[in-house]
């Protein structure tokens, strides 16, 4: 049911234009998403959207914010405080299936073009770069690294967060099976695990060298 654009309260007007984009993502991709296709969704005048947008771009940094703050929330959910590689491996299965339950908004989280200097979608990605890198700090103590140089840390982070990012993207895609939660959970859990016994072995045949 549509409502007049001077029936939204102060603040309304935004709330109601993200959830319309949001319909509209889900319906199509994305194909269909503009600022007059929000403004009918929500049933607004045509140019009411722009009090708050000013383009495209900038509503698609305003969803793609709401997603980055709730795949974080997903990924607190999985384990509220992983500090093994085990929980890494429980915390990646969660992204995956964020972006298995959300696959348009996943897309526009990573893929659609946005405004660079939205201060909303810099600091809600931040916020997911900095959880990745703390889990993995818990995870691998000492930083987890063969040097336990901060460089290390930033290498593993990035490595890991790229892996997890890859399954993610391949599962949408239809590269592996998605037939049953299992299938990709148990697919993802021995990614994560074989990329970690990796960096492992090569920090304890680095670590072998420097001690003889």
């Amino acid at each position: 049911m549509t409502r007049a654009s001077g029936s939204y309260h102060h603040g309304d007007l935004r709330v109601a234009c993200l959830r319309a984009a949001r319909e509209l993502l889900e319906e199509d991709s994305g194909g269909g998403l503009s600022l007059r296709a929000v403004a009918r969704r929500a049933g607004v005048s045509a140019t009411a959207p722009y009090r708050h947008f000013p383009d495209r771009e900038a509503l698609v940094s305003a969803v793609a914010a709401q997603g980055y703050r709730e795949l974080a929330e997903r990924l607190a959910e999985a384990h509220p405080a992983p500090a093994t590689p085990e929980d890494l491996a429980g915390v990646a299965v969660a992204y995956v299936r964020f972006a298995l339950a959300h696959p348009a908004l996943f897309r526009a989280m990573f893929c659609e073009p946005c405004d660079p200097g939205n201060a909303e979608r810099a600091a809600a990605t931040a916020a997911v770069s900095a959880y990745v890198h703390a889990l993995v700090r818990r995870a691998f103590p000492g930083s987890g690294t063969c040097s336990g140089q901060e460089a290390d840390l930033e290498g593993l982070a990035t490595a890991v967060w790229a892996l997890v990012h890859g399954l993610a993207f391949l599962h949408l895609d239809a590269k592996f099976d998605t037939s049953t939660p299992e299938a990709v959970a148990d697919r993802v859990r021995a990614a994560v695990h074989a990329h970690l016994g990796v960096t492992a072995r090569r920090c304890r045949n680095t670590r072998n060298g420097e001690s003889r």
